[in-house]
């Protein structure tokens, strides 16, 4: 039995059973939040559920699973799952390791210490710690929260009263970091990310994940195999990221590394210790790897990697993304439309009509369109097609209304621009 430590994160409950069921019972070790009280019901038909105490007792209820391994795909869980391995001598992160992937400021000064990156920075565990943050890393600077992802709450500052502000708005729990200046990099975005199969004899990269340009303040917006970067490139970026993973003490399952494309060379953003936000789905379809499976596997003591083919198209996934005010998505047009563009594979809407979205700035995926092009150019050319069909209907807390068309910040460089790869 494979024992799956759940919550909101980069696997849904259906994709880690369609990966893994015909492989290994399944257990769902889930904490009370609103996201599992939502899902429980397809949990209870996917599996065994047991409730996550936040003690003792955790280990107790999984020991009498008899289970041999546990994962997790989202980042909250890590730290429980982490104490659970390490107590029933299961494979999975060490505490200390993943002490080191879950605290920014953890990780940044070991990734100095082990001379991999330096970069200056400064947490914030009381108010008084603001001004110290200040003088030590100066501005501008990147202010985000000590723990969690999905860029909530992240905000690029050149000012100190805009800084005053946000110290007003989160008095602690925060990291200053300095702004690592990306390179001029359009079309594409100025970083990429790298997904990692880890093992303590070896660390295979499955891909350099390519970035389109984000949207403000920080929220991705889509990514694409292969990225567009010259092979050089793509050889130091690897490079940094197994020596981050190695710094960090990292020797299992699946990782999720974002790297900065600044005119010094390739800095680390973030490690982080499990898989990235729907990056399985392009890995499915661009190179046949299921990284769910795969990190499943791995947590029971197996391994079914085989190097896949080269890729001879461009596969991309293209994420919309709402304002970075909190409103609700009252209405969505022009998917079918998008489907039918030739290249397009598929349209997939992630939000209904009638939620609330994210504040904080946080990257919250309204919909994904997926498809394949010959090359990074007819990447965007069919991406523009697909994405003038579709419109977002908003309504905010004041009752302002508005609509919207994906935003596409590559298009006035995309023409003039030359591929890569």
């Amino acid at each position: 039995m494979l024992v799956i430590a759940y919550d909101h994160g980069a696997a849904a409950a259906a994709e880690i059973a369609t990966a893994l069921a015909a492989d290994t019972p399944l257990a769902f070790l889930v904490p009370r939040t609103d996201h599992t009280v939502q899902v429980r019901p397809l949990l209870e038909q996917l599996g065994t559920v047991v409730d996550l105490a936040g003690d003792d007792r955790d280990v107790a209820r999984v020991r009498a699973l008899r289970p041999d391994g546990i994962v997790t795909y989202s980042e909250p869980m890590l730290r429980d799952t982490a104490r659970i391995a390490a107590a029933l001598g299961l494979p999975g992160h060490r505490p200390e390791t993943v002490l080191l992937l879950t605290d920014k400021e953890r990780q940044r000064r070991r990734l100095a210490q082990a001379g991999v990156d330096s970069v200056r920075h400064h947490p914030v565990h009381r108010p008084e710690d603001w001004a110290a943050a200040l003088d030590a890393v100066g501005l501008p600077a990147i202010v985000k929260p000590l723990y969690g992802g999905g860029s909530r709450d992240t905000h690029l500052v050149r000012d100190e009263e805009t800084l005053a502000r946000l110290a007003e708005r989160h008095p602690a729990g925060m990291m200053v970091e300095e702004y690592l200046q990306g390179r001029p990099s359009l079309p594409y975005g100025d970083y990429v990310s790298v997904e990692s199969l880890c093992a303590p004899d070896r660390i295979t990269h499955v891909s350099v994940s390519g970035k389109f340009p984000m949207a403000p303040p920080f929220r991705e917006q889509g990514q694409f195999w292969p990225s567009a970067l010259p092979p050089q490139d793509v050889a130091a970026v690897a490079d940094l990221t197994t020596r981050a993973l190695r710094a960090l003490g990292v020797d299992f399952g699946v990782t999720h590394t974002e790297v900065k494309l600044t005119a010094r060379g390739p800095r680390i953003i973030e490690v982080n210790g499990r898989l990235g936000g729907l990056v399985n789905e392009i890995s499915r379809r661009a190179a046949g790897v299921d990284l769910i499976r795969l990190a499943g596997l791995r947590a029971t003591g197996k391994d079914d990697w085989a190097e896949p083919e080269p890729m001879d198209r461009v596969h991309f996934q293209y994420w919309g993304a709402g304002p970075a005010e909190r409103c609700r998505l009252t209405g969505v047009e022009g998917g079918r439309e998008a489907r039918a563009v030739p290249g397009i594979t598929a349209y997939r809407p992630i939000v209904k009509p009638g939620q609330w979205l994210f504040d904080g700035g946080m990257t919250c995926q309204l919909d994904m369109v997926c498809g394949e092009a010959a090359s990074h150019r007819e990447m965007f050319a069919v991406l523009d097609e697909a994405l003038g069909r579709i419109a977002y209907d908003f309504r905010f807390e004041d009752g302002r209304t508005v609509r919207v068309t994906p935003p596409r910040p590559w298009s006035e460089a995309a023409g003039s621009a030359s591929p890569q790869v």
